[in-house]
């Protein structure tokens, strides 16, 4: 197929770009580069710099790829900072996106596939966590997330654009080509392999009272090529809705920690510090619906696999995309 991959210079979108090209896709990226890398964009796809908001070029870039399908990834993605300049949320991951999602329909556009969040669903009424569960989110990004799940849906109804949206956990680890890096890490197995990289002196522990065995949050970690594999397997026509997408299998803050010493052989000493406000025991994803329906099957499950992808990254990119 022809596909157009937005925000494919990102951490996500770069491994799905490297294995739909393997899979034998043709693939145009487009992304805007704020966050991602050009480095990052397999040199077999055709790359375009450019940015949501700009209706003409969107609606170009949809057109010369010839696009079958579009996978959207472009967005911004931090916590703290939707809490702090929403509007900045809105207008990129809702605004913006509208204007994909109507080139989309203008070309004929016949499968979407969005990058969504288990953000949306908030703190969870049960764990591990199913689709059918109450969306609350508690921040502008979730919101912002579950905003255009619904301009989906209503597209499906009145345009016909089949879609799929895949509500992630915590993407982890790396390809052989393209690993993690964020200009502001907030994720905890980067921010850790640091220390073993001699590039931090420690990494932090936020809360160790919680009502987990070891006081830590525990959290769901989905190796990023088996991520990339369920979009591939989401362009099949007539799948559409919401699929969780991790692992079901919760790991702690320490287990993390102790999995990176191991897999490193480096200590990696932690300081402890307060909670942070929001942040749930834990949460875990029920991802049998994707099985079930796409016929999805995680290949690299275990936490020190995922921990020996990501750590081979980043002695070999240290620096990560940075020159």
């Amino acid at each position: 197929m022809n596909i157009l991959v937005t925000g494919g210079a990102g951490y996500i979108g770069s491994v799905c770009v490297e294995e739909l090209l393997n899979a034998g896709h043709q693939v145009t990226v487009f992304d805007n580069l704020t966050e991602g890398h050009r480095s990052a964009v397999d040199a077999r796809a055709k790359f375009v710099q450019g940015c949501l908001s700009d209706v003409a070029a969107v609606k170009k870039t949809v057109d010369n790829a010839k696009a079958e399908a579009i996978l959207h990834f472009a967005a911004n993605a931090l916590v703290g900072e939707s809490m702090t300049n929403p509007a900045k949320y809105f207008r990129n991951n809702v605004a913006s996106g509208l204007n994909l999602v109507d080139a989309a329909v203008a070309c004929g556009v016949k499968k979407f596939v969005f990058s969504s969040t288990c953000a949306t669903y908030g703190p969870p009424d049960q764990v591990p966590m199913t689709e059918d569960l109450p969306q609350r989110p508690i921040n502008p990004y979730g919101e912002s997330k579950l905003m255009f799940e619904k301009i989906l849906l209503w597209y499906r109804q009145i345009h016909g654009l089949e879609f799929v949206a895949f509500r992630y956990f915590n993407a982890a680890g790396a390809s052989g080509k393209f690993g993690e890096h964020h200009r502001i890490e907030t994720h905890l197995i980067p921010n850790v392999l640091k220390v073993a990289l001699g590039q931090v002196a420690q990494c932090e522990i936020y809360g160790t009272d919680y009502p987990t065995p070891d006081g830590t949050c525990i959290r769901d970690y989905i190796p990023i090529r088996d991520l990339a594999q369920a979009h591939i397997l989401g362009l099949a026509p007539g799948k559409t809705g919401f699929y969780n997408l991790g692992n079901g299998d919760g790991y702690s803050v320490r287990q993390v920690i102790e999995t990176c010493e191991q897999i490193t052989g480096k200590r990696i000493p932690a300081v402890e510090k307060p909670r942070r406000p929001g942040d749930p025991p834990r949460l875990v994803a029920a991802a049998n619906k994707a099985i079930r329906e796409l016929g999805w099957q995680p290949q690299f499950p275990k936490l020190d696999d995922i921990v020996a992808t990501a750590w081979a990254w980043h002695k070999q990119h240290p620096n990560g995309y940075s020159n």
